[in-house]
């Protein structure tokens, strides 16, 4: 049972591209778990794989819960973080986590597989390819064929990597072999995407069993309409204007809210996320599903939350909940 304060380790940094990105995300948690009324405390992940409070390297002993805290909240991007790594260690310490669980955080982290399953499910999306680097040295000819049908422009992306790192947009032919030669810097394997002539809306959703979905945000670039959604865009003050609600019909921003919902039960999500789209008229296309979403008391998660009426720190607070909720529910099961 929950009880009036928890002490709450909030993990920030990481071994990946987007450490920085983590640990101003982290940051603002802190203080909007402080403003909920609980203990939170700083535990960050050096570059170097190293947990550190205060400075000092922590030793975690398996099966024995996070020392000093009652629940985890990982504000971590990217491999190493949000990929199901870091999920499967707080399984074996036994401590309750915000966020989703091993599978879905591998799953939803790999762009290929959560492609694969939501076509599976009949989910509409843009059309793409998986680029295997192995196929690609063997036979560049056979691979670029491959992706003709997709047309120009095209974007590139490592299959498991966030905040838009490793993404090139490819206007001309000749530039998709360098373009894959970037992803395969970062990934094994990349992912070839057609270009969508709608607008990016994004949709936050939290909840377990039963998830609640916000007021859909458009995307709207200070580039105009010729620029795209890139690393600059995301974090650079004035890049980005977040709309709210999106300029859509209303009948198209309930069938994102709808497939936001959707998608985040067929990936069998859990605590919160960020789902992704491309609206095209009356066409919603998914694009990708985000299990631990930018963090900052003005990313785009909280933002939509705060337009739909739930304020950042009642927002942490109820994530806590369903943290402590979903641990219960596990535990109430033999294995």
């Amino acid at each position: 049972m929950k009880r009036d304060r928890l002490r709450v380790a909030v993990l920030g940094g990481g071994r990946s591209s987007e450490h920085e990105v983590s640990l101003a995300s982290a940051a603002s948690v802190l203080d909007g778990l402080k403003a909920a009324g609980h203990e939170p405390f700083a535990v960050q992940i050096g570059r170097d794989g190293v947990w550190r409070r205060d400075g000092e390297p922590i030793s975690l002993e398996l099966g024995s819960g996070f020392p000093g805290a009652d629940v985890v909240f990982p504000v971590l991007h990217g491999p190493y973080g949000e990929d199901g790594t870091v999920q499967g260690l707080l399984e074996c310490l036994g401590v309750p986590y915000v966020g989703a669980g091993v599978l879905t955080s591998a799953l939803c982290m790999d762009k290929v597989l959560f492609k694969s399953v939501m076509a599976h499910a009949g989910m509409p999306q843009v059309d793409h390819r998986a680029v295997k680097l192995q196929r690609f040295q063997e036979d560049r000819t056979a691979v670029l064929a491959c992706l003709a049908p997709l047309g120009l422009p095209v974007f590139v992306k490592p299959a498991r990597l966030g905040s838009s790192v490793g993404i090139v947009r490819v206007r001309e032919a000749g530039e998709l072999p360098a373009a894959l030669e970037i992803a395969f810097a970062h990934d094994p394997m990349a992912l070839v995407e057609a270009a969508a002539s709608g607008i990016e809306v994004e949709c936050s959703v939290i909840g377990n069993g039963a998830p609640v979905a916000s007021e859909p945000g458009e995307i709207m670039l200070a580039a105009g309409e010729d620029a795209w959604y890139d690393y600059d865009a995301k974090y650079t003050p004035g890049k980005m204007r977040l709309i709210v609600p999106a300029r859509i019909p209303a009948r198209v921003r309930d069938r994102v809210r709808d497939l936001a919902l959707r998608t985040f039960l067929l990936t069998g999500c859990s605590g919160l996320a960020r789902v992704d789209f491309f609206v095209e008229g009356e066409r919603v296309l998914v694009n990708e599903l985000n299990t631990i979403p930018g963090f900052t008391e003005t990313s785009v998660f909280g933002a939509l939350f705060g337009a739909s009426g739930i304020s950042y720190a009642r927002l942490l607070d109820s994530l806590l909940d369903l943290a402590l909720e979903r641990h219960g529910a596990q535990r109430a099961h033999r294995h």
